[in-house]
């Protein structure tokens, strides 16, 4: 019989690695802003329209912008806590589904031991059980 079981994927630090993470949180926090600037020109599209409350659209809409600058200072956080991640750290980047086959007479706490996988600038460099 196979179950599932989750196994992390944590990625060793490098100058490269750093890079592409920082690209990543960069480019996801010119996102949020540029959906910020969107939100603020249909709010005031809207509340140039007769018969809607400017107050309902005010709120709304501030809500959705107060939530994305939220977004911004958390990736700010990040950014600066991956400045002070040292060259050669292990960080856990995600989790996947492995399939464990599970016979009678398998030792159950060793199918379930954490299990991980090391990459190293896209390379699997280690497999720990």
């Amino acid at each position: 019989m196979n179950i599932v079981k989750k196994v992390l994927i944590k990625q060793v630090v490098t100058e490269k690695s750093k890079e592409k993470i920082y690209s990543n949180f960069y480019n996801h926090k010119l996102r949020l802003e540029q959906e910020c600037q969107q939100l603020l020109f249909e709010k005031r599209k809207l509340q140039n329209k007769s018969g809607v409350s400017k107050h309902d659209i005010e709120e709304r809409f501030q809500q959705e912008i107060n939530n994305r600058k939220e977004k911004i200072k958390l990736i700010d956080f990040k950014i600066e806590q991956l400045e002070t991640l040292e060259i050669g750290s292990e960080i856990v980047e995600t989790e996947v589904e492995a399939l464990v086959e599970v016979e009678v007479g398998s030792n159950w706490n060793d199918l379930m031991e954490n299990q991980a996988i090391i990459i190293k600038d896209d390379v699997v460099i280690r497999i720990e059980k």
